[in-house]
């Protein structure tokens, strides 16, 4: 019974993070007339503290000294950290540009590009029906081109960024609450010292668009921190399988918000684009649920193997030796939830035999 409540509310948690990250978008144009970059710099600065607290909170420190003592995932930290400013910056400036469904769609095809970069960079191997994804994603990418007159760029960018943030993450293998500290703490003096530029120069918005404005921007810290802790509450409740399907609720919902709320326009072309993207996702959504299907009952098969290995030697108050095939198989809640190990959230999940992740896919 315990187990399952702690399912529940990894479900729940999951639920949140996500709906949370796909609601953003009616956030960011709060916080005009403020620019991306403003936004961007305030969201490096007030994340910190909030993830300060939190780490106050739960009394998580050794980490600190194991970083600086390691100058190779020093320098991965760094890298990763400028590579999400470019993701969150974008993100940013696209929603408060009215291309809301075109970011969407960065995170859509996120996946299809984490798949290609794990072949590409670390060799892995795809199985056909993967093949038969990535294949129907770049055609959708071309289809979109079309639609749009150009190539979506704004999706590509965010898309690539953030598989190359998930990618280094992975390498670096940290916690989502000390990654996400370690980060804003690499970005913390350049994103405060253009604030205070901005600030000496007359061009800051904090104070100039009143309090409200002031607490609406300091805000963003909790806009990034609090999905972040929620996501990583069901990480550790939930099994894989479950978070990669919960990962797509974001990019639905800033789509619907991007078509319903923004009014955005979406020509026939650019629906049949999307349409492509979505049936590319529900192939690798299919291939990954098989799999982890089919590596479930061998796992099970394995156990009840090894469980009656021991017995073939005993006899039966009859004389009869026990046989491997007479042990009950195990029963497929015999797994312990989430059996697969769950990645640190924000770690980067590539696609050979695994189900796709989105843990690593936060979503920003």
């Amino acid at each position: 019974m315990e187990g399952k409540n702690e399912q529940r509310a990894g479900l729940l948690y999951g639920i949140g993070a996500y709906v949370m990250w796909g609601l953003v978008p009616l956030f960011w144009p709060l916080l005009k007339p403020s620019g991306a970059i403003e936004i961007l710099a305030h969201r490096m600065v007030w994340s910190l503290g909030v993830v300060t607290i939190a780490l106050l909170a739960v009394r998580r420190w050794a980490w600190i000294g194991e970083l600086v003592r390691d100058r190779r995932k020093l320098a991965l930290i760094s890298v990763a950290a400028a590579t999400i400013t470019v993701n969150w910056g974008l993100y940013i400036w696209a929603v408060n540009n009215g291309q809301v469904v075109e970011a969407s769609l960065g995170y859509f095809i996120n996946p299809l590009v984490t798949i290609a970069m794990g072949v590409l960079l670390l060799g892995e191997r795809l199985r056909p029906v993967q093949w038969v994804a990535v294949a129907t994603g770049l055609t959708a990418v071309l289809v979109l081109a079309i639609g749009y007159g150009r190539p979506p760029w704004i999706s590509l960018v965010l898309a690539f960024s953030f598989a190359t943030y998930g990618l280094i993450k992975k390498k670096v293998n940290m916690g989502g609450l000390e990654s996400l500290a370690a980060e804003t703490a690499v970005l913390f003096v350049p994103a405060l010292g253009f604030l205070l530029w901005l600030a000496a120069t007359g061009k800051s918005t904090f104070t100039a668009g009143g309090t409200g404005h002031g607490f609406l921007l300091a805000a963003t810290g909790i806009v990034t921190a609090i999905p972040l802790i929620c996501f990583g509450a069901a990480a550790v409740r939930v099994p894989l399988s479950t978070l990669g399907l919960l990962q797509y609720l974001a990019p639905i919902f800033q789509f619907g918000l991007g078509v319903v709320y923004f009014k955005e326009s979406m020509p026939p072309e650019r629906w049949a684009g999307f349409a492509l993207v979505w049936l590319a996702l529900s192939l690798l959504t299919w291939d990954a649920l098989r799999t982890a299907r089919r590596n479930r009952a061998l796992a099970v098969k394995l156990l009840a193997t090894a469980a009656a290995a021991p017995a073939t030697a005993t006899p039966t108050p009859e004389g009869a030796a026990i046989l491997p095939g007479d042990a009950a198989i195990l029963p497929s809640d015999a797994a312990p939830p989430g059996g697969t190990t769950t990645p640190a959230p924000d770690a980067a999940t590539t696609t050979g035999t695994e189900t796709p992740n989105p843990a690593q896919q936060k979503i920003t």
